[in-house]
């Protein structure tokens, strides 16, 4: 039974898509970054072995003392866990190549898929009051996606502006469905975000049209540009809000976390 003398907890977003290369681990790292300029406090919680995230934002691997694998694994501590990082009212949970093994040590455990759920809703976290946590998922629909799905209130789907691109959107969206079906009743999908877009592509426009007519309303009206900057914003360990403010990338990030929030306080209307 909750708590009802708990304060709220932060709304938990899921960052996934099973394939590899859509700027899966971009969108969480600047999204995470727009939020917080914007006066929130964010929680980014890197669930992916690569530890990319973390990387991007200035984690060398010796500060990773303690990582995400403690958290499910050896229920550690939030609060020995999570990092400040160079973005203010930003924090990180690290990842390193511990995870990578963590798959299969879930796979024996009762409780499997609730233990980044547990870690999650620690008396701990109460004390950082985030009004965010963001989850960074590996580009696999593995026992850490289900980790992520089942801890959050919400997924939200980079989808990049190519050829193929929604072909493998349904296994993510039927594994959604499962989870709801079966551990977490109040998943829903936060959006879909196109990324890579190029407006002078007749290829990403198709896409665009494509998404839109297939996914309606989910698709967020914000698309992120294919733009240099956000590109090389990660080798100088810097979200590109912070590398380049004025780019039309940064630009992008803070209208995708302004139509978040619009929706979130339109749904707390409704809710």
């Amino acid at each position: 039974m909750s708590d009802p003398t708990r304060p709220p907890g932060p709304k938990i977003i899921a960052v996934a898509n099973q394939k590899g290369g859509v700027g899966k681990t971009t969108t969480t790292i600047n999204l995470a970054a727009a939020l917080a300029e914007q006066g929130f406090r964010v929680l980014l919680v890197d669930l992916d072995p690569q530890g990319n995230a973390s990387t991007g934002l200035g984690i060398e691997p010796e500060d990773r003392k303690h990582s995400t694998y403690d958290l499910l694994l050896d229920d550690a501590r939030l609060k020995d866990v999570i990092l400040p990082t160079a973005v203010a009212g930003l924090w990180i949970s690290p990842a390193n190549s511990d995870l990578s093994s963590a798959d299969m040590e879930l796979v024996s455990l009762e409780k499997r898929s609730f233990l980044l759920h547990d870690a999650l809703r620690q008396p701990d976290i109460d004390a950082f009051a985030f009004d965010y946590v963001l989850i960074d998922c590996p580009p696999s629909l593995s026992l850490l996606t289900v980790n992520a799905m089942v801890a959050a209130h919400s997924v939200l789907v980079p989808l990049q502006a190519e050829f193929f691109a929604l072909e493998g959107l349904s296994q993510l969206m039927l594994t959604i469905r499962e989870v709801r079906q079966s551990a977490n009743r109040v998943l829903r999908i936060e959006g879909v975000v196109l990324t890579m877009y190029d407006v002078r592509n007749n290829l990403s426009q198709q896409v665009e049209a494509d998404a839109r007519a297939t996914l309606g309303e989910i698709v967020f009206r914000t698309m992120i540009p294919r733009n240099v900057r956000v590109s090389e914003a990660p080798s100088y360990a810097l979200p590109v809000l912070q590398y380049d403010t004025a780019s039309r990338g940064s630009e992008a990030y803070r209208a995708l976390a302004n139509e978040l929030i619009a929706r979130h306080l339109a749904a707390d209307k409704k809710g």
